[in-house]
């Protein structure tokens, strides 16, 4: 073999294991990037929920496979090895479970809770942190103002703050929380504010940000507008409660306000395509037909560029 073929031998091979070093890099670097993983899609209640033996529900009490858990995120870290939970839920114990089998606690630190607000679907789960269960130390619990004295002034979550079982962070409003490489921002969002302010996040990866805002009264009562808030994020999930106004026959409904999916659409329907398929609905009541997937209206959110949430969806950040 001539000096110039040899050469030219030389420098392929080497741009081929640069290329293969590359592509080996990026792989690994997709594979490291945080994520949201979402262990639960209904509200409060779940699905089926309790005292509820209509038709609807009957089918979720017969088959596991076909229940739902109440909204609840996992934020993972690979790199930095830690992992969080946005609400503490009724369903904590399972989700807590399928958070471990995502990011086992051999390779990653519990960084601790984040909270919307005092409403039962999303905090009671704090109950499990307690010396009657896990007996934990110190859990970093983030909460607003008027939320960390809910926690620190009634029982039994006073408890869990005398005993050094959590240990309370404080979020102010539009005031990012770092976390390493990603960070958590609290927005305050009306709501029924009985015992506490009501939040959504923006969480922020090196990537992507995602809008967390599971409860929300109406987006017309809101300071921002959604089709603005969504501009500057990469994924948005957003409360689903209702469908449509007749899924909680012989309820006041104007005492259980929330924006209908419905009505969501409308507000987003002129948006672009790729503004429209940030969109991820969640939190859904029991008898929101959005929780089976091949009912003409989840088939109508999808049509129309939206999406659903599902427990085990990953978004990457």
């Amino acid at each position: 073999m001539n000096l110039r073929l040899l050469r030219a031998c030389v420098a392929s091979l080497a741009l081929a294991l640069a290329a293969c070093a590359s592509s080996q890099a990026a792989s690994t670097s997709a594979m490291e990037a945080p994520y949201l993983y979402v262990l639960g899609t209904a509200q409060d209640g779940g699905y089926p929920q309790a005292g509820c033996f209509k038709p609807h529900c009957m089918p979720g009490w017969e088959r596991e496979e076909l229940r739902h858990p109440v909204v609840s995120l996992g934020l993972i870290d690979p790199q930095a090895r830690t992992k969080y939970l946005f609400e503490a839920t009724p369903d904590f114990p399972r989700q807590f479970y399928l958070l471990e089998r995502e990011a086992p606690a051999a390779k990653y630190a519990f960084g601790g809770v984040f909270l919307t607000h005092a409403h039962i679907g999303h905090y009671v789960g704090l109950v499990h942190f307690g010396h009657e269960v896990m007996g934990a130390r110190d859990v970093p619990v983030y909460a607003m103002p008027r939320m960390r004295t809910f926690l620190s002034e009634n029982g039994p979550w006073s408890q869990l703050v005398d005993y050094g079982n959590i240990a309370l962070k404080p979020l102010e409003a539009d005031a990012p929380v770092a976390l390493g490489e990603l960070s958590v921002t609290p927005l305050r969002v009306p709501h029924r504010d009985e015992y506490s302010e009501t939040v959504g996040f923006v969480i922020k990866g090196p990537r992507k940000s995602a809008l967390f805002i599971p409860d929300i009264d109406a987006w017309g009562k809101w300071d921002r507008g959604l089709a603005e808030v969504l501009k500057g994020v990469d994924y948005a999930l957003v409360d689903a409660t209702f469908f449509s106004m007749d899924e909680l026959p012989g309820r006041d409904m104007s005492k259980v306000p929330h924006p209908l999916v419905q009505h969501t659409m409308a507000l987003l329907q002129d948006q672009p395509a790729a503004e429209r398929a940030k969109v991820w609905f969640i939190h859904m009541n029991h008898g929101n037909p959005l929780l089976w997937p091949d009912s003409p209206q989840s088939r109508t959110v999808l049509r129309n560029g939206f999406n659903i949430a599902r427990e085990g969806l990953r978004l990457p950040l």
